[in-house]
């Protein structure tokens, strides 16, 4: 394995005050903070980094307003990074310094690779009872008040040219197609051997640049509910979910991020090997979303938005 995932990645973004709040409540770790830039961390140490917009460090952003300004992957060791660094070195925007190679995609987007710096993390997760197997006994799935994301799982663009910019991160990183939507969008994972998808690029049909989501990667499915509805008791804004996506599997739930595009919790995608045969979909709202919850849940009630709370002591109770 060459890339490992998301090492780090950096918003552009004028409002500290609102983001601080943001991200605190997510569930990341703020771990520094200055006039010009708030660093949060994940369990696993991948780091989220807010910087102003007009930040001087930073190329031109793929959109206007906040977005997302960089994409940091971890690398397995020092030779990849020499590796990647005498392969980029025609490509816009390269460079290599303080153990780390940069460039620009054909997006427009700032990619850098580095020998990671995330560790290695043992949580409890909860464990499901099926009919063939039943691993939880005498204890009862867990309930989280709110989500602390194990690390950046994903990342998602729309981009202008679609088999420009997969042709860039397959060749060059040893990316490898997971799912696709032809002419429309492809899954790619960093290594044949991960879950389903490291980045997703999108391509609409007015081709429009800019930032989709980033998604983080929690225990399971039990946190992405406890995490969704204590995001939404803090005041933040559902866009979709909860939800299953039936492509990856993974079940889901979307916010409005103030720092651009949406923020994801995800949990329970699927995972793949050198054995699995890409597949094609037509796109449909079924594809995206096997189920969803339109405008989230309540995060007082319980209960989907703009439904009343139960009145007596059980569900059952009549209204």
């Amino acid at each position: 394995m060459k890339v490992m995932g998301i090492d780090e990645i950096t918003y552009g973004a004028n409002d500290f005050d609102t983001c601080r709040k943001f991200f605190s409540d997510w569930g990341l770790t703020l771990t520094n903070e200055s006039v010009s830039e708030l660093v949060f961390s994940s369990l696993n140490g991948c780091r989220v980094n807010v910087v102003r917009e007009d930040d001087p460090a930073y190329p031109a952003p793929i959109e206007q307003g906040p977005t997302l300004r960089e994409v940091v992957w971890g690398v397995s060791s020092d030779d990849v990074i020499t590796e990647f660094a005498q392969r980029l070195a025609s490509v816009a925007g390269y460079k290599h310094n303080n153990g780390r190679v940069s460039c620009i995609d054909p997006n427009g987007l700032l990619v850098s690779f580095q020998l990671t710096q995330k560790k290695e993390v043992e949580v409890e997760c909860g464990e499901s009872n099926t009919w063939n197997s039943k691993p939880r006994r005498n204890a009862p799935s867990p309930i989280y008040e709110q989500a602390q994301p194990i690390e950046v799982g994903h990342v998602v663009f729309f981009v202008k040219d679609l088999a420009a910019v997969e042709t860039f991160y397959v060749e060059n990183f040893g990316f490898v197609p997971s799912d696709r939507y032809p002419e429309r969008g492809v899954f790619l994972r960093c290594d044949p051997d991960g879950g389903h998808h490291d980045l997703f690029l999108l391509q609409t049909p007015d081709k429009k640049v800019g930032l989709n989501h980033v998604a983080f990667a929690v225990r399971d499915i039990h946190e992405v509910f406890g995490g969704g509805l204590h995001f939404d008791r803090c005041g933040w804004k559902t866009q979709l979910g909860p939800g299953r996506h039936p492509i990856s599997s993974a079940y889901f739930w979307y916010f409005v991020n103030p720092a651009g595009g949406l923020i994801e919790y995800y949990a329970d995608e699927d995972q793949l090997d050198e054995n699995w045969v890409p597949r094609e979909f037509e796109p449909a709202p079924t594809r995206f979303a096997e189920w969803a919850v339109d405008g989230g849940l309540d995060g007082h009630t319980r209960r989907q938005k703009n439904v009343g709370a139960p009145e007596g002591k059980f569900l059952t109770d009549k209204k």
